[in-house]
């Protein structure tokens, strides 16, 4: 998955656009997962282990596993404190290191339209799961632009320039992540979609987090004449202005959930 990983690899970049998005849209799948007590879970695509904290202080569950194919990415997470309560391994999700039967709920956050291999990396998961188990994600919304990175994107968008397309966009619709798990003889497929808002205590902080050095969309911005890059700056500002100076904006995640057949 050296696309992937390439993208990835700085954790600390990652977590300071990623967390709160994360931690955001994670809460609500959680609660509409509705995921048994006492279940063993494995976290596919963990990268610096947001998502598995916020699982292991949200679900009741016996036992957590979580992969990820960058190895920064898992040095990061097992150096939290996240990293004693969970087994972080460095994998890819198109071939699990686990015996069939070994989860009871098998999650991938934000991960699915980015594995080179799709259809793999779900008879994986589902192999892993154990018969009547649930395999599980969420994803933005790329394909209709909900993405965290909306807001740039569009600001682009008004002043011609091109964004840089997302890996798998068009593998984000609920249409398509019903198929693909549909595919992959899964049942009781159910699907939704996350509003969630994130706020930033200045625009400067925004600003911060939607450029981090290892995003394509960054270059992007970067490479922009400075009078481009000024009118930029005001459309997402104007896009993220709240009452009473507040700075928010809103993204939108695509879920889905199914169970393993006998």
């Amino acid at each position: 998955m050296a696309e992937q990983s390439n993208r990835f690899d700085n954790a600390a970049a990652y977590e300071q656009i990623m967390a709160r998005w994360t931690r955001a849209a994670g809460a609500i799948f959680l609660e509409w997962l509705a995921a048994p007590k006492n279940a063993r879970w494995l976290d596919i695509g963990c990268g610096t282990g947001v998502f598995t904290e916020l699982m292991l202080q949200t679900v009741s569950a016996s036992t957590v596993s979580a992969v990820d194919p960058s190895p920064q990415q898992i040095e990061h997470a097992r150096s939290k404190p996240v990293g004693q309560a969970a087994d972080f391994q460095f994998a890819d999700a198109q071939e699990l290191p686990f015996p069939d039967n070994s989860f009871d709920v098998v999650v991938s956050a934000l991960v699915i339209n980015f594995i080179p291999d799709r259809h793999k990396a779900l008879a994986e998961m589902r192999r892993v799961g154990c018969t009547g188990g649930t395999v599980a994600g969420y994803v933005w919304d790329f394909a209709g632009e909900g993405s965290p990175g909306g807001i740039l994107r569009a600001g682009l968008h008004a002043i011609g320039i091109e964004a840089p397309e997302t890996t798998g966009t068009a593998h984000t619709t609920l249409e398509s992540l019903s198929s693909l798990f549909r595919d992959s003889g899964l049942e009781r497929i159910d699907s939704r979609a996350i509003e969630v808002t994130s706020s930033f205590a200045t625009f400067e902080d925004l600003w911060t987090a939607q450029t981090p050095g290892f995003s394509p969309l960054t270059k992007t911005v970067q490479a922009l004449a400075p009078q481009n890059r000024g009118r930029l700056m005001e459309l997402v500002r104007a896009a993220s202005a709240g009452p009473g100076g507040s700075v928010a904006y809103s993204a939108r995640a695509h879920a889905i959930k199914a169970s393993i057949p006998n």
